[in-house]
Formats: structure tokens, sequence, C-alpha cells
């Protein structure tokens, strides 16, 4: 069985997050999601719309999810993929070259985004409509 693992906070779950997991789900079998939580988030100075167990509950709904994590913190990442026998790790293409060191233990690879959306662009559009 192969499986592909995945991270990110996921907030106002969109069809460029689907996807993501639908391209990932069809390099292997089993697909793991490890979704940021909120102490993290803030760690990395991001506030997410939804609080974490809202955001994990929806990627869990997502029919190419097959199981979902916390992500706690940058370095987790290595213990998942050997205590989770990960044989892909992979993220979208904005993280390219970011995760090269984690070769050593899987195979890595970055996915061209969904064209034309972006939980940041819906964020900015929202405050524009909202701002009128």
């Amino acid at each position: 069985m192969k499986t592909i693992i995945t991270y990110g906070t996921f907030d106002l779950f969109h069809f460029g997050h689907v996807r993501l997991f639908q391209r990932l789900k069809a390099l292997g079998d089993r697909l793991i999601v490890g979704v940021s939580t909120d102490e993290f988030n803030a760690l990395k100075g991001k506030a997410a719309f939804f609080n974490y167990q809202q955001r994990a509950e929806i990627v869990a709904a997502c029919r190419y999810v097959d199981l979902v994590i916390p992500e706690s913190n940058w370095q987790q990442k290595q213990n998942d993929i050997s205590n989770l026998k990960v044989d892909i790790f992979g993220m979208g293409s904005d993280w390219e070259g970011k995760f090269d060191s984690l070769s050593a233990l899987c195979r890595v690879v970055y996915l061209d985004r969904t064209g034309n959306i972006s939980t940041t662009e819906i964020k900015s559009n929202l405050s524009q409509v909202n701002g009128r």
C-alpha cells in the first residue's frame, strides 16, 4: 500500500483543496492530511476563520482523505513520515524546494496550484464585498 501525506491550514475549504487531494490520492492508496492546529497557525502568524476542529472535520469529509492528523509544529513531518510509513510527501508548488530535505525519507512532490482560487483571494474578495 502506497501512503501519501500533505499538510496545511485548509481554511475556507474550496475546490482547489479538493483538486489537490484528488491529485495526491491518485499517486497511491492512502492519503493522510495534517491540518495545522490553531496554536501552530498562531506561531506562523496566521489566523484561520474556522478553528482546528472545524477544519479537521471538513477535511475528513472529503472522499479522497483517509486520515486527518493535527499538525502542531514544523519538525513533526519527519516523525510522521517514519511513524505512518509514508511513501510520498506532497505539497502545492507554492512550497517548491522548502521540503526537499524530506527526500531522504520518501519521495517529495510539488503539485501545481489550481488556478484562479486561493484562500487568501477568497478572504480578500469577501473583505471587498463587505467593505462596500
